[in-house]
């Protein structure tokens, strides 16, 4: 058997020269497509079109397939292009890149090897996990003992290069149609001020999900479906924000171990959606078929008033370090593409944990990114984006500059200036911590914001039940205020605004909102890591016992009767911190319904139950789930809750009230002596309605062990008497018959109350 692709070389009259295109394959109007790719150091590059003409044959035999390679003129300015007649969209492709092979100097050119062209739109085939997609020869290594059968290649990093063709190994790039962008393009444009963000999994959503019909369970289709945006819509949330659905692999030691890189952050297409996530018919139908689906969903939440953000992952790529896969990226300028740690010989300087990090210092991968932002943005329609790791999009030759050429594009690029943009903002490289440092229109996750609230509803009370000093309340307020300590700092000052700050407590990464008041330790072996992976620093607590009850247990005995009640009450506190605070909220998929990864805080790797949400709820999640629609609602109904600017503390102009005030337990102003009590558990937010007709919103804080009577503030002028409107006592949002209130109210320990002053 021949174990060689039949190659066809086209010589170089066939394609015509051209200008220097748009980077990637495009089609034009008279039969042929522009081609367009980077590879500054290469002496050569070739196109290869693609065909299978044996079918019969497996898709890893090389004889399957036809290959007809097409040489590029070039380089300009880096840029190999050309005009190629006679090519139609369907045509499956990829680039072999002819240079030098010096790893010590950072080059690694290996024309054996098929590269994904970084531009493509649409991916067909999976990743062989094998010597054949190494750039040099490598050797295998033992996966997970459990699997001893279980082995994962690994290259040496400065050996000769490996000669075996990877065309069947690696998935192939196809020529999509030329598309438009939505037409009309009609996004719902939410206010920063009225968001609230749902983070979710587009398969974890609705695999299990029976009011899905099955063969759109887990898909993009299922996402958009109507029992799916019916719950969406009864929670509140106006925008939706999907975990990376880039075109992803996972990494070899994964499969080795029969795992998958379940949340795909290990990108191998910027340009080309996850396959995966289609619906079977779109798969087999083809890239463009897969590309429909992703925009249909779009479309679809759109229709409904939801925003679609992407979790977008452009720090690193899938292809690791120098002894792992060689599949685009570093086949094609390895040297400009990744950070090189400027040594002899050349190795990858890694700020992302991965074991590559795209250089930002590089004109090139700033466009690449541009590039693919303004893509999804215009053709297929999603309204922003979280950035993953974003220190690394903004690190320049002396480390984080708020300055950097990205971020200045992203604040002045006619399309992305007027999305929704959020940074991750921290990478694990050197002073990667830089919370409050991105520049305006770009929000921020607050961790900040998770930790505080954490530390005073669980760390606090789990050290206090033991005897010991319980802290907290300031850092608390400052967080409830909009975190002004944090993102304030602007020229000019404060210009942001509380909306900045992402305020969340549960996030894909860490516990879900069911386990951080479960555990007080992290229980991670089904990852295939000895649970050494994961954070370690929770904040959790389990309320005395670790876990949850065993199914079948009767929650009516002990220890459960009493730890069950206190763990509900723990959950409400933590969703009332994160729905009512002053800035962004979000909320992370199946925390409404109590959804538990039994003890897991890095669940990456599991693509089961363990992660998916589980629609089959009992009671206890009815309630919580009533209960986090009330408190969306609560926020939607009082504008108070909804803070445009940060808070002055004072009367703002044309207002005679002030729109914050603070409180201690006795209902006297809280002052700098108050302020530094030690221990403080008790406090009162006062937020004025801004504007006529709005009404004052009071928000009382018992983070305490014990029962105390507060007495509330005077309502303001203007104001009517302070009605309760919720408590985190409560097992529903619907309020129990009681007494007329009446001063002092006794406030339970560790709860919340909200009361709300009509005007």
């Amino acid at each position: 058997m021949d174990a060689r692709p039949k190659v066809t070389p086209l010589t170089r009259p066939t394609a015509r020269r051209s200008h220097v295109s748009p980077l990637g394959v495009h089609v034009t109007p008279d039969g042929g497509v522009d081609v367009a790719v980077v590879a500054s150091h290469a002496t050569g590059v070739d196109l290869c079109l693609i065909d299978v003409v044996d079918p019969s044959r497996d898709e890893r035999d090389p004889a399957r397939y036809r290959e007809r390679r097409v040489p590029l003129d070039g380089p300009t300015y880096g840029v190999w292009h050309a005009h190629v007649p006679g090519v139609a969209p369907g045509q499956r492709y990829g680039f072999r890149a002819h240079g030098p092979w010096d790893p010590a100097a950072g080059h690694r050119h290996n024309p054996a090897k098929l590269l994904v062209d970084p531009y493509a739109r649409g991916l067909v085939g999976e990743v062989a996990y094998g010597p054949e997609t190494l750039g040099s020869p490598g050797r295998p290594r033992s996966g997970d003992p459990s699997t001893p059968d279980g082995r994962w290649w690994l290259a040496d990093p400065y050996g000769e290069p490996d000669e075996v063709d990877s065309i069947a190994h690696v998935p192939h790039a196809v020529v999509m149609p030329a598309l438009p962008g939505p037409a009309p393009l009609s996004r719902p444009r939410v206010p920063w001020s009225d968001t609230v963000i749902y983070e979710a999994h587009v398969r974890g959503l609705t695999q299990l999900n029976p009011d899905v019909p099955e063969e759109l369970r887990g898909t993009y289709a299922g996402v958009a479906h109507p029992a799916t945006i019916a719950h969406l819509q009864a929670l509140g949330v106006t925008t939706l924000e999907l975990l990376p659905i880039h075109a992803s692999v996972s990494e070899p030691r994964l499969v080795a171990q029969g795992l998958t890189n379940y949340w795909g952050y290990q990108t191998l297409g910027f340009f080309a959606p996850h396959a995966r996530y289609a619906t079977k018919g779109a798969q087999e139908a083809g890239p463009a078929a897969v590309l429909d689906e992703v925009r249909g969903m779009v479309h679809l939440l759109h229709e409904a008033g939801i925003e679609v953000i992407l979790d977008v992952v452009y720090n690193h790529t899938c292809e690791g370090g120098e002894d792992s896969l060689h599949l685009s990226w570093r086949g094609l300028d390895n040297a400009m593409y990744y950070v090189h740690d400027g040594g002899t010989p050349a190795r990858l300087a890694d700020v992302t944990g991965t074991g590559n990090s795209l250089d930002f210092r590089r004109v090139r991968v700033v466009q690449m990114a541009l590039d693919s932002l303004r893509y999804w943005a215009e053709v297929v329609g999603v309204d922003g984006f979280r950035f993953d790791l974003a220190v690394t999009l903004a690190r320049g030759h002396y480390g984080f500059d708020p300055d950097h050429p990205f971020l200045v594009g992203l604040q002045t690029d006619p399309v992305l200036s007027g999305l929704k943009l959020v940074a991750e903002p921290w990478d694990v490289g050197p002073r990667g911590w830089r919370t409050g440092q991105f520049p305006p229109p770009v929000a921020e996750w607050n961790d900040k914001f998770r930790d505080s609230v954490r530390a005073f509803w669980l760390d606090a009370p789990r050290q206090g039940s033991r005897g010991q000093p319980m802290h907290g309340m300031r850092e608390l307020a400052t967080r409830l205020a909009g975190s002004a300590d944090l993102f304030g700092h602007s020229d000019p000052p404060l210009v942001r605004g509380p909306v900045a700050s992402i305020n969340f407590v549960t996030a894909h990464d860490g516990f879900t909102l069911a386990d951080l008041v479960a555990f007080d330790h992290k229980h991670n072996w089904a990852n295939g890591e000895d649970n050494r992976d994961g954070h370690g620093h929770n904040l959790s607590w389990n309320h005395g016992v670790e876990g949850h009850a065993p199914e079948g247990d009767d929650a009516s005995t002990e220890p459960w009767s009493t730890v069950v009640p206190l763990r509900r009450r723990s959950q409400r506190n933590l969703l009332a911190m994160t729905l009512l605070a002053a800035g962004t909220p979000m909320l992370t998929a199946g925390d409404e319904i109590g959804r538990s990864q039994r003890g897991n805080n890095n669940a990456y790797a599991l693509d089961d139950e363990t992660s998916w949400l589980g629609w089959d709820v009992d009671d206890a999640a009815r309630h919580l789930l009533e209960t986090a629609r009330f408190l969306v609602g609560l926020r939607r109904r009082h504008a108070a809750l909804r803070a445009e600017s940060f808070f002055l503390g004072k009367p703002r102009p044309g207002e005679t009230l002030p729109d914050l005030l603070w409180f201690d337990a006795g209902g006297s102003p809280m002052d700098h002596d108050a302020w530094n009590v030690a221990g403080r558990r008790v406090i009162q937010m006062l937020r004025t309605g801004p504007g006529a007709g709005e009404s004052d919103v009071l928000l009382v804080l018992n983070g305490g062990l014990d029962d105390v009577e507060v007495h509330l503030p005077q309502p303001l002028d203007g104001a009517g008497a302070w009605e309760r409107v919720w408590s985190s006592t409560w097992d529903t949002p619907e309020e129990p018959e009681e007494e007329p209130l009446t001063c002092p109210v006794t406030l339970e320990a560790l709860s919340v109350e909200v009361f709300v002053a009509p005007r």
